[in-house]
């Protein structure tokens, strides 16, 4: 191209291509990974995928975007890999060639794959990858299945071929240290939150005891709704006008409807399904205490450090909790937020209670935990430390494993 006096002007610098695994792109409880993978400066992100979903809320271009086609036979292979011998399924020929060829296409200096478990899936294209790649932990990864010795040894071989493996939360690191990995290649790196999209708003108690909880998830063990129901119709006895909205869908949405009616609370108690963004801002704005009461289940589901805790928090919720995986890196006991301990609905509910009768500690708990997410989470802050673990991987010696 040439200027006003034909001078040819230099070329703008290209962005190196920063190719992302996500197998599923994007469940609609995904938007962190959304937000993480769209923010991102210094590199073009170039999604690799088996699925598109929900395009029209996760927009991204599609000259960004291989979705893998499926291989003949996959269910075939599914039901020998995991139905047969309870093993993940790992990547076909085919489809590390597909997986390759996409990757060169756009000349990527570095692969980011979202989540162990696919990690292991992926571990055929993995052995043969002449680039350098990072893998990210986010929770369920790096407790289910890792007591299986075939699984772990797998996991160690990921952990051996990358160059860095990440975590959202110190106590994710640990675990993942104690399945094998070098602690030379883990780092942190923590759930960002945009503040524009979750809009801070000052809080005060309710006029007449009208208290309204607020709780967003998946509806799996892990979230601990059982010992939140139990808790919130224990709260209702002194408060009877309370509420509780709890957004999202899973496979205890029966069992849970059952439990509200064996408590008697069915009529206060709302499931409205997953919410956008709007929706979730909305409910947020109009409840006064966020719950989340995260346990680990007999499988080693763990929490990192739940996005829609941190979500609520930006906008001023106080949050009552418990000391489960990473929420203690996050919330201090009495500081900016109240924990109990798991499967504890007595201590939960005398930790609600304590809130709901201090209008003081009410409004401190508020304030103190829209200021630690302030500080410590902002996205774009987390997105450039992500995007510095790239260039570390792109300018690292040529390390770990290779076939």
């Amino acid at each position: 191209m040439a200027d006003s006096k034909g001078e040819k002007k230099p070329n703008k610098p290209r962005k190196p291509v920063a190719a992302c695994y996500c197998a599923d792109f994007l469940a609609g409880d995904m938007r962190h990974i959304y937000r993480q993978i769209t923010g991102m400066i210094r590199f073009q992100p170039h999604v690799i995928a088996r699925k598109r979903r929900n395009a029209d809320t996760f927009p991204f271009h599609k000259k960004w975007v291989t979705v893998l086609p499926v291989p003949k036979w996959r269910f075939l292979r599914r039901f020998w890999h995991q139905t047969l011998h309870r093993r993940p399924v790992p990547m076909s020929v085919l489809e590390v060639r597909d997986a390759l060829y996409a990757f060169q296409r756009h000349d990527a200096q570095v692969l980011h794959v979202y989540f162990g478990n696919i990690a292991v899936q992926l571990l055929p294209l993995l052995r043969v990858l002449p680039w350098p790649f990072v893998v990210s932990f986010h929770g369920a990864d790096a407790g289910v299945d890792t007591e299986r010795p075939a699984y772990r040894e797998q996991l160690r071989e990921v952990f051996a071929r990358a160059t860095l493996i990440m975590a959202r939360s110190e106590s994710l690191l640990a675990r993942l240290a104690e399945l094998g990995c070098p602690p030379e290649k883990l780092r942190l790196n923590r759930t960002g939150i945009p503040f524009e999209e979750v809009p801070y708003r000052k809080r005060t108690p309710p006029a007449e005891g009208r208290w309204r909880f607020f709780q967003a998830c998946r509806l799996v063990e892990k979230k601990g709704l059982p010992s939140a129901l139990e808790a919130f119709a224990r709260v209702r006895e002194k408060y009877p006008l309370a509420e509780f909205t709890i957004a999202g869908d899973g496979p205890l949405r029966e069992s849970l409807d059952a439990q509200c009616q064996r408590l008697g609370i069915t009529g206060a108690v709302h499931f409205p399904g997953f919410l956008d963004m709007a929706g979730l801002v909305r409910e947020m704005h109009a409840a006064h205490v966020f719950l989340h009461p995260s346990e680990t289940p007999p499988d080693g589901n763990r929490e990192g450090v739940p996005n829609a805790m941190l979500e609520a928090m930006a906008t001023g919720l106080p949050i009552v909790a418990t000391t489960h995986g990473g929420i203690p890196e996050v919330i201090t006991d009495g500081e900016n937020g109240l924990l109990a301990g798991e499967r504890d609905p007595d201590g939960l509910t005398a930790k609600i209670l304590a809130l709901l009768d201090s209008p003081a500690l009410y409004e401190q708990l508020s304030e103190a935990a829209y200021q630690t997410v302030l500080t410590r989470f902002s996205a774009r802050a987390q997105i450039d430390i992500l995007e510095g673990y790239y260039q570390e991987a792109v300018d690292a010696p040529k390390s770990g494993v290779r076939s």
